[in-house]
């Protein structure tokens, strides 16, 4: 079959190794120093592999390949899981630091805690104005399909500039949800197949879509809306519209 797959340019690849480690799914392995595909059959198509790379060496292409086999995927982690387990006093990957690439990339799970107001600090003076945000990244195209914030999760799914217009957005909407971002009319990417991957993948709760009022933000609420039915999954969803002076339209 014909499909979306990616694509290493080994004279751009630096062998730093971050795609293989942002891989889920052991579609990348390095050989002689270089990023290798090893099988079409675990590549989903997804590219969670693209941002991490420092020197742009992944892209996507069409070509034939074998359909993705996510129970040979299934199988083959298992077995990646049975020998770390076999070997726990090996390194993990995810302490280690960055030998190159952004590190804002870095999936990571935000703790919060109750700021200190009992004096003249710089955080009394934002008194009941603490982020609400829960992980990071937050972009739709930098998050990975699967990481632990997601069990049992509600999803907000917002377009950026919603934050911007709507004064309250940390309180009102991102409090006690994992929030995703994006564009629909600055970025290239179909948000509906990422989306359907994360919320197939993962126990997904809930999902609240924010959107501005403008028609363009309708492609925002058309991938969150592709993505559920997709997914195969039957969650509860809701839509807030956001008018350009910052008040809630719909909810």
């Amino acid at each position: 079959m014909v499909r979306k797959i990616i694509k290493i340019d080994e004279e751009l690849c630096n062998g730093c190794g971050l795609c293989a480690k942002a891989c889920h799914e052991g579609a990348i392995g390095m050989m002689n120093g270089k990023a290798k595909l090893l099988r079409d059959d675990y590549c989903d198509g997804l590219g969670n592999c693209l941002p991490v790379c420092p020197t742009g060496a992944i892209s996507f292409e069409e070509r034939e390949a074998l359909e993705y086999n996510e129970d040979e995927v299934k199988k083959n982690m298992e077995k990646a899981k049975a020998q770390d387990r076999a070997a726990p006093d090996a390194p993990d990957a995810s302490s280690e630091p960055l030998p190159c690439g952004c590190p804002g990339t870095r999936s990571r799970i935000l703790a919060r805690g109750r700021a200190d107001h009992s004096n003249n600090s710089p955080q009394a003076a934002y008194a009941g104005q603490e982020s609400e945000l829960r992980q990071w990244p937050v972009q739709i195209r930098l998050v990975p399909v699967r990481a632990p914030y997601f069990d049992g999760a509600k999803l907000l799914i917002a377009a950026d500039c919603t934050a911007y217009a709507y004064a309250n957005f940390h309180r009102d909407f991102i409090r006690n949800k994992i929030t995703l971002i994006g564009c629909p009319k600055l970025d290239d990417d179909d948000y509906s197949e990422k989306l359907a991957a994360i919320i197939r993948n993962n126990d997904i709760k809930s999902v609240t879509v924010v959107r501005m009022e403008v028609p363009c933000c309708g492609g925002i609420e058309h991938a969150a809306k592709t993505a559920i039915i997709n997914s195969g999954k039957m969650i509860p969803w809701q839509v807030a519209v956001i008018s350009t002076d910052g008040r809630i339209l719909e909810d």
